[in-house]
């Protein structure tokens, strides 16, 4: 019960530090902008409007922690480094998902209200915090890097730099989910338990991409991982706050390396006369004869 007294005051205290903390960068000048925010719990909620002064330089989350610090105390909303690294702040900014800081306010029309929603892919907890577990529980179902046994006594592996270098892109992504809240399979139609979405394709193509990994994940990626549901709106790589080029560098190579396994009779004819379908037994893992080092 005393957990429970002291949450709220929490709450309150640290929207006013970081009320305080954006006041000492922002500018002098300012004016008043309504805010449109999502409040309830559960499936219930409504908008309600707050109204605030904002000032040059303040980002969406600014406004919002003022708007806590102001008498909105009980405001529930996640976020951690307000840099852009942490991918915590996912919300939806006037229907579009976006990260709250690093949408500026001056990017956006505050001669009408602002509407700061929680994204809908996933089911609201609180306010604009929503439950993403559903993104951890589908990575658990993606198979691990396998590295095939060192290249050297040593224990060391060797690569070329272009093929380490096509898997960096993938790892710059900071998993705040907005590629998959705006992905119409799981926003639409909430296929979270058959389509790992474009977040976890990414992820696949990391591993599947990755010039050491040994194994073959297409079978899983045509049925479990159901890639076959992305028809390639490019939505999830336009709003990647991390600039990934999602569809383009992972999720239709991933779709060809699907068809070459599973669907190129020219392929399966060749495996049937090799007699071994295209694969050998590699430290513990298996791999397509041809692949080497480096995957394409």
């Amino acid at each position: 019960m005393a957990a429970k007294q002291t949450f709220a005051p929490h709450i309150a205290e640290s929207g006013q530090r970081a009320a305080a903390r954006s006041d000492t960068s922002a500018g002098s000048e300012t004016r008043d902008a309504t805010f449109s925010i999502w409040r309830g719990a559960g499936a219930t909620g409504k908008l309600q409007d707050y109204s605030t002064r904002v000032s040059e330089g303040m980002v969406v989350l600014d406004a919002v922690h003022q708007i806590q610090a102001e008498g909105a105390t009980d405001l529930a909303v996640r976020w951690n480094c307000k840099a852009g690294k942490c991918g915590s702040c996912s919300a939806e900014i006037n229907g579009m998902p976006r990260l709250m800081c690093m949408t500026r306010l001056s990017e956006l029309d505050l001669a009408k209200p602002v509407t700061v929603e929680p994204m809908r892919a996933f089911p609201v907890v609180k306010d604009l915090v929503t439950d993403v577990s559903s993104n951890f529980r589908a990575k658990k179902r993606i198979r691990k890097f396998t590295p095939r046994p060192p290249d050297a006594p040593d224990g060391t592996w060797r690569m070329m730099q272009a093929d380490a270098d096509r898997v960096q892109e993938f790892r710059k992504c900071i998993e705040c989910f907005l590629c998959q809240d705006v992905c119409h399979v799981l926003r639409d139609h909430q296929l979270h338990e058959q389509f790992i979405g474009p977040r976890l394709l990414v992820h696949a193509a990391q591993l599947e991409m990755h010039p050491l990994d040994i194994l073959d994940r297409t079978e899983e990626l045509k049925e479990s991982h159901g890639i076959g549901y992305c028809n390639i709106t490019k939505c999830c790589t336009k709003v990647c706050p991390e600039n990934i080029t999602i569809t383009d560098n992972a999720i239709i190579p991933l779709k060809e390396r699907v068809i070459d396994r599973h669907y190129d009779p020219l392929g399966k004819l060749v495996r049937l006369i090799r007699g071994k379908s295209g694969k050998r037994e590699e430290g513990g893992g298996t791999r397509e004869e041809g692949r080497g080092s480096g995957k394409r």
